[in-house]
């Protein structure tokens, strides 16, 4: 069950990278920390509510991002 969470961290860290954002600036988008947006891409209180914002961050949807699985 551990898997998708990661799976979703990652493609998340492969968005952020292909727009050439850092942690520390896709933190500063959504109000949180470098050390929470390192956590999500782990996989790590990834919940719906936070992917979805963390999409919108991205210029994206879910489903955009969840193309990569």
């Amino acid at each position: 069950m551990h898997e998708i969470p990661q799976q979703v961290g990652e493609l998340i860290r492969q968005r952020r990278k292909s727009q050439n954002l850092t942690q520390k600036e896709l933190g500063e988008k959504l109000g949180v920390s470098m050390q929470t947006i390192n956590r999500y891409e782990s996989g790590q209180n990834l919940t719906l509510g936070t992917f979805f914002k963390v999409a919108q961050a991205l210029g994206t949807t879910m489903s955009g991002i969840l193309q990569g699985l």
